[in-house]
């Protein structure tokens, strides 16, 4: 897979096989379980993103939880399936993908229980004891011992249909709270008075028999994978199950049934561990209480992504097998970067957890930050390694603003070998906001994102990066350049204008009242003792500020029209250790409430749904978090004029990122690549249709699988000639077809 060449010894540990039951890991690298938006309801993306890994290196690569009953609904999230053979026939692409590039398959075999919704099935759901669950809000009925052998039934027969279309590897999950075999072992949810609960042997026996009923049934076709939460993380109560206790006795007990553990540690919200409160495998510390007890291969994630980290963690036994979802999210093509001595060229996991943002939101589709290609693998064609070539690669082009879209942009086109790319920034640094937001507190990984196009754009002798140059339109008038990209980003809105009354708030104009750029990038002191800042946004900045401030010593009070301070942020899976983090600071938080006006030492404001409960607070200054503004006058002067730029040779001006609309960092970074992507199309700023899976009234099944799973293979030359069509050009060709036959 990796060719004639040999790693760096200090990294030969990651690159040993390893055998797991009957099958062999050709390396030490393993995509965890981790969701996707996509599952079978998307059966080509789900495939070709999954492949993708397997292309990139790692020796085994898994799905997202897969449903094993019907009762196991999780809409609108969506899940894998493997309830009849409707499901077999939509992840076996997913296999083959996969077995393409020599890897192991491998599939999250799960039952919600008291996790379920129900949302589309209608039915009820089990669990061991009937309790109302936090995460969905539902309740279940109580197992009896005819419902726990039916539901044991189910994962066998899932397990079966698995093997048959190829999987290797058949986890059966007890993590994260959303199973069935945790929810058994946890006294949270099982209040059982029966063999099936008190003791730890007693709340191990589902597990147990489930285990031992799918490995008689895939004998040894499948290895059989623990997917094990070891401790409940922040439950300190008597309820809690610890690792020193519990996790270590369900070690033992079933070490001897499994072929390899697959290890975490807390509820999702730690699990999927954000970089502003977690460092790299923080979890180490409960895996070594385990450790000893384990005979079998240890896998485990940490946000890996640096190759010595990995390497210590192999090397001391701690773990065997480096598991990793959102850092393959960001990179595919770690193994292989690690294997060839190219570790500068990761693109790193920032762990800003905007991919778990997508699912939690109601089950969207996956993003990320870092990767623009994530997800579109199948789609639109993208490859985060191959760029196609292009018929307009001497065409110079000007791209103005160097944050996540200008960065992006520029690198894309200097990958596809644009000629002459120029790059320019006003400041003397590129980054454009990323520069410093990352300065703010627990952010310092957000930094991530420029430093890996920093130096990946240094390594593009066709690509110009000129800082301290602020281009006025008669500058890009005589540039000389025919294509014209702005992105010249957002700013925050000073007048306080925000989406819920879309209007200026009187009184903003003082000269006590602040952006967070003006404290940030413009280093202004805040004055006097109490501060108040008003949060519209609801994401990462108004908190961060309101942080910032109190650890300076401030007394701040944080204002919020929603219902929740940070209300996105509970998304990321960051709003409980935002709100502690807060808390602990003595940040005064205020709900629900829309302030209408600032003086001089006091801000008024009314609660969200009742204008006559009027509140007041003292404050000596105030920072309005409110709405970003795009800086779009560049390109408004631009493009006023169009006989201007037909004289000066420009036949386009395009904008991009924030400087069209403001949004998350993510998809600034995919409107840079796509349009970098696409530039060479009639009309760049429209996007190129992409492939929407979905079934047609009237076609049949080989009709629809002819169009949509054969028409985008991706191996796709870096050096593509004019005469192969692009991926772009494949997925355009394949959205016509569908649309008119």
């Amino acid at each position: 897979m990796f060719g004639p060449m040999a790693p760096d010894p200090r990294h030969a540990p990651l690159f040993e096989p390893i055998r797991v039951g009957n099958k062999i890991f050709r390396n030490r690298f393993y995509v965890a379980p981790h969701c996707s938006g996509l599952g079978v309801e998307y059966p080509g993306a789900q495939a070709y993103l999954r492949g993708m890994r397997a292309e990139g290196g790692w020796a085994a690569v898994n799905t997202e939880y897969c449903a094993v009953d019907a009762e196991s609904d999780d809409a609108p999230w969506v899940q894998a399936r493997l309830i009849d053979q409707r499901d077999q026939a939509n992840l076996r692409l997913m296999v083959e993908r996969v077995h393409q590039f020599d890897a192991l398959a491998g599939v999250q075999l799960v039952y919600m229980g008291a996790d379920h919704t129900g949302f589309v099935t209608r039915l009820p759901a089990g669990g061991p004891s009937q309790v109302t669950s936090a995460m969905s809000g539902h309740s279940c009925y109580a197992l009896d011992k005819q419902d726990i052998r039916r539901i044991q039934r189910s994962y066998v027969e899932a397990a079966i249909r698995a093997r048959d279309i190829g999987f290797d590897l058949v986890q059966i999950a007890a993590r994260e709270g959303f199973s069935l075999p945790l929810q058994f072992l946890w006294k949270y949810w099982n209040h059982r008075t029966d063999e099936y609960g008190g003791s730890i042997e007693n709340r191990t026996r589902f597990w147990r028999e489930t285990i031992e009923q799918v490995r008689e049934a895939v004998g040894d076709d499948c290895a059989i994978v623990a997917g094990f939460c070891l401790d409940s993380f922040n439950d300190e109560s008597d309820r809690a199950f610890k690792v020193s206790d519990d996790g270590i006795a369900v070690v033992e007990l079933l070490d001897d049934m499994v072929d390899l553990w697959d290890m975490q540690v807390g509820h999702l919200e730690d699990d999927v561990s954000s970089s502003r409160f977690f460092e790299p495998f923080w979890q180490r510390s409960y895996i070594e209480q385990v450790r000893p007890y384990a005979k079998k291969p240890i896998a485990a994630v940490g946000r890996f992504t640096d190759p010595e980290l990995m390497a210590r963690a192999i090397k001391d036994g701690v773990i065997d097998i480096i598991g990793a979802a959102r850092p393959a999210i960001a990179d595919p093509f770690i193994p292989t970067k690690i294997f060839e001595g190219r570790g500068d060229d990761i693109r790193e996991c920032i762990g800003c957890n905007i991919c778990v943002s997508r699912f939690n939101n109601g089950g969207g589709r996956i993003v990320c930050t870092q990767n623009a290609t994530v997800g579109e693998e199948y789609r639109r064609g993208w490859h985060p390694e191959q760029f196609n070539e292009s018929e307009m690669a001497e065409e110079p082009i000007l791209i103005i603003g160097a944050g996540p879209a200008g960065m992006e942009c520029a690198r894309v086109l200097g990958e596809r070998g644009f000629a002459n790319v120029h790059l320019v920034e006003r400041d003397d640094h590129i980054g454009g906001h990323v520069s410093w937001i990352s300065e703010l507190p627990g952010l310092r990984t957000w930094r991530r994102v420029v430093e890996y196009r920093e130096s990946q754009l240094h390594k593009l002798t066709n690509v110009a990066v000129l800082t301290g140059q602020n281009l006025s339109a008669d500058d890009v008038l005589d540039y000389g350049a025919s294509t014209v990209i702005v992105a010249t980003g957002a700013e925050w809105d000073p007048s306080g204008a925000n989406p819920i009354t879309h209007a200026p708030i009187p009184g903003a104009d003082a000269d006590f009242v602040y952006t967070p750029e003006q404290i940030m990038l413009d280093g202004i002191e805040v004055p006097g003792d109490r501060v108040l800042v008003y949060d519209c946004d609801g994401y990462f900045m108004g908190s961060s500020i309101a942080e910032k401030l109190a650890s300076e010593g401030k007394a701040v009070t944080l204002v919020s029209p929603s219902d929740q301070i940070g209300s996105y942020l509970f998304f990321t899976d960051e709003g409980g250790h935002v709100h502690h983090n807060l808390l602990k600071l003595d940040v005064e938080l205020v709900p629900s409430h829309v302030v209408t006006s600032i003086e001089r030492g006091l801000v008024r404001g009314h609660n969200s749904y009742h204008s006559g409960k009027v509140s007041e607070w003292p404050a000596d200054s105030v920072v309005l978090v409110t709405q970003r503004l795009s800086r779009s006058s560049l390109y408004d002067e631009l493009t006023r004029s169009p006989e201007l730029l037909e004289e000066n040779g420009i036949t386009r001006v395009l904008r991009i990122g924030d400087c069209l609309e403001p949004r998350v960092i993510a998809e600034s970074v995919f409107d840079g690549h796509r349009l970098a992507r696409e530039i060479d199309t009639s009309n760049p700023a429209v996007p190129l249709p992409f492939i929407r899976e979905q079934r047609i009234l009237g076609w049949d099944a080989d009709a629809y699988d002819s169009e949509l799973t054969h028409t985008l293979p991706l191996e796709v030359s870096s050096h593509t000639t004019a005469t192969v069509k692009s991926p772009q050009d494949r997925c355009a060709d394949a959205f016509h077809s569908i649309r008119h036959g």
